[in-house]
């Protein structure tokens, strides 16, 4: 950790305590202690009150009502703040009315020259999903759909959850323990495990018309439901290898219930495990048809029989197991 990274980090450790030894600062940052007292020297000389405390069992106090010096940013801070704030907008997130403000108290802590390089990036700067004809970073749009935050606020509390989902015309119930809450091609989407059917299962949050905590005496526990998960990805009979091509015709569209895993820092290959019911005529057919579409740039590890053939049959190419 570089010098300026643990006094910021040393800082917020003290500030959040009445009082603190110069070991236990040695202990918690893994560092000497002639280090850990230039640390703290150079913490006070910034403007932090502290009051030391003579004797063998002495340390320092924070002084009461102290509180840290003002936040300081540098310009590649400041830039970098900036533009991740710009590529998320635009992509239905939550708690989406608070970007005024925040955008506010940032311009407020930097300074004048600051400013003009983000309006000026501001006016250059498009992300993927930007609409052109409102790329006012204050401005808001894509609101997500209104229960999303409500969501959040519950699963913080528990995921174990009643969900009630628009299908059709009907509305249905769910009783499941949320194992990811995602946003993938513009849409919101709960992964759970349904505590009936005792199976992952995928609902937009877009058709969820309802949530509340599932207040059943008697639950599943985590460590069951992480067993019998465990047990059905033991029966995954699709393993695929995608190159560069495969993966961005994945990007264009893929199966809700299909995802991947990147095997190097540059996302350009990756590995894709599933299980496919051969006995179901309407996802065997989403599959070879979908598997076409992701075109030569794969190599397949493990493909049941049925998928095989259909692969072969539809002329593009011929796909053999590696």
């Amino acid at each position: 950790m570089k010098k300026v990274e643990r006094i910021n980090t040393i800082m917020r450790y003290i500030n959040n305590r009445a009082h603190f030894t110069i070991s236990e600062i040695m202990r918690e940052f893994n560092i000497s202690r002639s280090t850990a007292i230039r640390d703290i020297r150079d913490i006070e000389a910034m403007g932090m009150p502290l009051d030391a405390e003579v004797g063998r069992d002495g340390g320092y106090f924070v002084m009461k009502n102290s509180v840290l010096p003002v936040v300081r940013f540098t310009d590649n801070e400041v830039k970098a703040l900036f533009i991740a704030f710009m590529a998320t907008r635009n992509q239905q997130l939550p708690y989406l009315k608070s970007r005024q403000s925040i955008a506010e108290k940032l311009l407020g802590l930097i300074s004048e020259t600051q400013q003009d390089d983000l309006v000026l990036l501001n006016q250059i700067l498009l992300f993927e999903g930007t609409n052109p004809h409102n790329p006012d970073i204050l401005n808001l749009s894509d609101l997500p759909h209104p229960i999303l935050e409500k969501l959040i606020q519950i699963i913080i509390l528990d995921r174990y959850l009643l969900i009630s989902i628009k299908e059709g015309k009907v509305i249905n119930s769910y009783s499941i323990y949320l194992l990811h809450l995602y946003h993938e091609k513009g849409l919101w989407l709960i992964e759970g495990f349904d505590l009936k059917e005792e199976k992952k299962q995928i609902f937009p949050v877009d058709h969820l018309s309802d949530v509340k905590l599932y207040s059943a005496e008697r639950r599943l526990s985590e460590q069951k439901i992480l067993e019998k998960l465990s047990k059905q990805e033991e029966a995954i009979n699709l393993v695929l290898e995608l190159g560069p091509k495969a993966i961005a015709q994945y990007r264009k569209y893929h199966p809700l219930k299909v995802s991947i895993s990147y095997t190097n820092p540059y996302l350009s290959t990756a590995v894709l495990r599933t299980f496919i019911n051969v006995k179901s005529y309407e996802e065997l057919t989403e599959m070879i048809n979908w598997l076409l579409f992701l075109g030569e740039d794969i190599k397949v590890r493990e493909v049941p029989e049925e998928i095989l053939e259909g692969l072969n049959r539809g002329n593009r190419f011929h796909c053999v197991k590696v």
